[in-house]
């Protein structure tokens, strides 16, 4: 039994800010390379790991366009629904959605939580099973969702799909997240996540493997996703487990799509909002520093007009004046 798994395509009828490309045309393009490795693979299940649509309302006839190249796969297609293709991060408005409506025409196949489904090619049996997005998916409760508690006896490999911030290390301090070595008691042979853009390489733990490609689309305009290349996993299944990736050509180099200003751009903002913060923090000692040169230092810094700055200097005066006069 052959499965290819992708995920986050976020099919959308616009192109982001960050892209200098045209993003729909890009997308389409990588989808028609995904059918060719379907056929010359001898593919016989896709998977897909959420967020197949950017909102759950894209326009029909961005969804059209698109429908008809997934139909063009002509083998089952499996997938849970990721944030995007949801409304209010409820997996229950699916009948609402897009993905929905694809489900309803035969195009894609949703697996809802507690759902089992079972593949079989070749005297190969595999249990599938999906978690999609939910408002908690990272909180305390992290394992029901991440982990498999039961497997049907009469399969020979269970795989887990999750639309979550699976990692495989710790990750930026505010943020929820789940890593890796905290499910590996899962039953699953294979968890497939996605999410999580950047992806990581695939990790395995006691036999059990633990995978996110990363996403099929680079959208953010980060240093990573500039240097990274968007790709398709391939599983074997036959007395073993087969792992295999395959670099999608139709994906240029990031410098080619991702626009280089706009990175540039980020960074300039990140570098005057940590100096706008150390000013704040030096001047939270009202006793050492005064607060019409903190307005003044800020003011000039970003660039805020003379009349503005003005104004804010007599509110400030008269405020003073205020306290002073109640002492």
């Amino acid at each position: 039994m052959k499965l290819l798994f992708f995920t986050d395509t976020h099919i959308r009828g616009t192109s982001p800010k960050n892209r200098k490309d045209d993003f729909v045309d890009t997308l389409e393009k990588k989808l028609y390379e995904i059918l060719d490795i379907i056929s010359r693979e001898d593919i016989d299940y896709v998977l897909h790991g959420g967020d197949l649509f950017d909102r759950p309302d894209v326009s029909v006839s961005v969804v059209s366009r698109f429908a008809k190249i997934l139909k063009q796969f002509k083998i089952p297609i499996y997938m849970i629904s990721g944030n995007h293709d949801i409304y209010g991060h409820n997996p229950k408005t699916i009948n609402r959605t897009m993905i929905g409506l694809l489900s309803e025409l035969g195009i894609l196949n949703i697996i809802n939580q507690g759902d089992k489904v079972i593949l079989s090619k070749n005297h190969i049996k595999a249990q599938v099973t999906g978690q999609p997005y939910v408002y908690d998916i990272d909180s305390l409760n992290y394992k029901k969702y991440y982990t498999v508690n039961n497997v049907d006896e009469n399969v020979d490999y269970s795989i887990h799909l999750v639309h979550g911030m699976l990692l495989d290390k710790p990750f930026i301090k505010g943020i929820p997240y789940t890593l890796v070595d905290s499910i590996k008691d899962t039953l699953a042979d294979i968890t497939l996540s996605g999410h999580y853009h950047s992806g990581f390489s695939d990790i395995q733990i006691d036999n059990k493997y633990f995978i996110n490609p990363g996403s099929m689309v680079r959208i953010s305009n980060s240093l990573q996703e500039m240097n990274r290349k968007p790709k398709v996993l391939i599983i074997s299944l036959t007395d073993k487990i087969d792992i295999s990736y395959i670099n999608l050509k139709t994906a240029k180099n990031g410098e080619s799509v991702l626009d280089r200003e706009e990175i540039e751009k980020n960074i300039y903002k990140r570098e005057r909002m940590y100096e706008f913060k150390q000013t704040i923090d030096t001047a939270l000692n009202f006793d050492k520093i005064d607060i019409n040169d903190v307005l003044i230092e800020v003011s000039n810094s970003e660039g805020v007009p003379e009349e503005v700055k003005v104004e804010a200097l007599k509110r400030i005066a008269h405020a003073q004046l205020k306290d002073m006069v109640g002492e």
